[in-house]
């Protein structure tokens, strides 16, 4: 087995710290995350809709509009639901395919 040369070993160790202290900041923010979604609960929020908005809130319009149809569409083939859904979206999508 060959050994690095100091300069690659300087450099693989300065990555790894580099790495570890990331990974050390993404542990404390995701305390600070947890914290904000206690805060919030404590006040009378729920919890697993704020998860929900900030999950679509990521998601473009068209994306959000997009899954929506095709929730209604399955929702409805489960009978989830009593209206029809609206295919139109589901129709373009599966045209564009």
């Amino acid at each position: 087995m060959s050994t690095l040369q100091a300069s690659a070993q300087n450099q693989l160790r300065q990555f790894v710290e580099q790495i570890e202290r990331l990974e050390e900041e993404k542990k404390q923010l995701a305390s600070d995350i947890r914290d904000k979604y206690t805060e919030a609960k404590s006040v009378g929020f729920d919890v697993k809709a704020l998860r929900q908005i900030v999950r679509l809130r990521k998601k473009s319009n068209e994306e959000r509009q997009e899954e929506e149809s095709i929730l209604e569409v399955y929702m409805h083939a489960l009978g989830m639901l009593d209206a029809p859904p609206d295919t139109s979206v589901v129709d373009k999508m599966m045209a564009a395919e």
